[in-house]
């Protein structure tokens, strides 16, 4: 049998430039689109020879904005990993879209080429939230844009909630996210607000809810998410059974993945890299990806990390068998945590929703102890 791989194509164009976005996307450049375009599929083209003991089993589309390629672009770059690549016939292939930009073409030509997953991104159900955060479409544009993507056949829809907004109450925070159960997701990804001082959102220092609020923000949603059926797989993350992203799962269980694009990230062949954020560069073949070799990548650490973050939790038999390492100092560690903050069955240690709270601070003391 074959080992499975990911594709991860980072598009770094957006309609406008989120005042509290730090993912490398760039506005104006949208002529830009085509010579991207070209420039990808001749790198995806000459990657399949490293390929040959591997099947594609999710391929992901993020940004910037994916959508804003329009549906032919898209088609385009789904045929070419088609061609080239052993995609598997039931692969998740999901695009990150905005619903300014989820025109009729997009959404049709995208899901005939074999997009099935669109991950919106929604943020609130409330306009003057939206416009507070410097989003450019109204919640109206986004019911529209979701049922409309109903329509062309997606059977897959997660969308994103943020909360701890500028001046976000409680009751606004609950308004939203039952706005957006109202749209009947598979999915729904939800991240507190978090202010990078060098973006603009940063440099006005707007007034959050405080720590305390945000926690219960938090718990409340995972309450409500739950009552709605979801499972809670992943920190930020909800899903209806069997629609947990592939994709995404694939970084916390540290599951091999290629990454294209000005600004992606790739994980593969004992190597981990990271393709500078330069457009212009990358349009001329010389952004030169700055990588990390296995012997400098600490993968019991990270796997630590990544575990905890998730439902599954830490497997003290999985860290032993792949790591050949002594579980022992992890289990310690944990197991000083009041009952309140973990789970532990049989050989697993997973964090409960409280734990999630103070996820780092449980980290740092348990690789304290290895």
């Amino acid at each position: 049998m074959k080992n499975k791989l990911g594709i991860y194509i980072h598009v770094p164009f957006c309609a406008a430039k989120c005042s509290y976005c730090d993912f490398y996307s760039l506005s104006g450049k949208l002529e830009q689109r085509d010579a991207y375009v070209e420039r990808l599929l001749t790198e995806l083209v000459q990657q399949p020879s490293a390929c040959q003991d591997y099947t594609v089993d999710t391929v992901y589309l993020g940004g910037g904005t994916p959508s804003l390629l329009g549906g032919a672009r898209i088609a385009r770059i789904v045929d070419t990993v088609r061609a080239h690549y052993a995609l598997e016939p039931d692969a998740e292939i999901t695009a990150e879209a905005n619903p300014d930009s989820m025109t009729d073409d997009f959404l049709t030509v995208s899901r005939a080429s074999g997009v099935n997953r669109l991950s919106m991104g929604i943020q609130s159900a409330n306009d003057r939230e939206l416009r507070a955060i410097g989003r450019i479409h109204t919640f109206a544009q986004a019911q529209d844009a979701f049922f409309r993507a109903r329509r062309a056949g997606f059977a897959n829809l997660s969308v994103d909630l943020m909360y701890a907004l500028p001046n976000q109450r409680m009751e606004q925070l609950c308004a939203s996210l039952d706005a957006l159960l109202d749209l009947q997701p598979e999915h729904l990804s939800c991240y507190g607000l978090t202010l990078e001082a060098h973006t603009p959102l940063g440099r006005q220092h707007p007034i959050l809810p405080d720590e305390d609020t945000q926690a219960d923000m938090y718990l409340a949603v995972c309450d409500r998410m739950r009552r709605a059926g979801f499972e809670h797989y992943e920190i930020s993350n909800f899903a209806k059974p069997g629609f947990a992203s592939r994709h995404n799962s694939r970084y916390w269980k540290q599951s091999p993945y290629l990454g294209f694009g000005p600004g992606a990230h790739g994980d593969f062949a004992g190597q981990r890299y990271e393709i500078p954020r330069d457009l212009s560069a990358w349009l001329r073949g010389e952004a030169q990806p700055e990588r990390e070799d296995e012997h400098e990548i600490d993968r019991t650490a990270e796997y630590i990390m990544l575990s905890l973050r998730t439902s599954a939790g830490f497997d003290a038999e999985f860290y032993t068998k792949q790591f050949s390492a002594d579980p022992a100092p992890v289990e310690r560690a944990l197991s000083r945590l009041p009952k309140q903050y973990v789970h532990h069955t049989g050989s697993r240690w997973s964090l409960t929703e409280d734990g999630f709270l103070i996820s780092n601070a449980v980290i740092v003391s348990v690789l304290e102890e290895i």
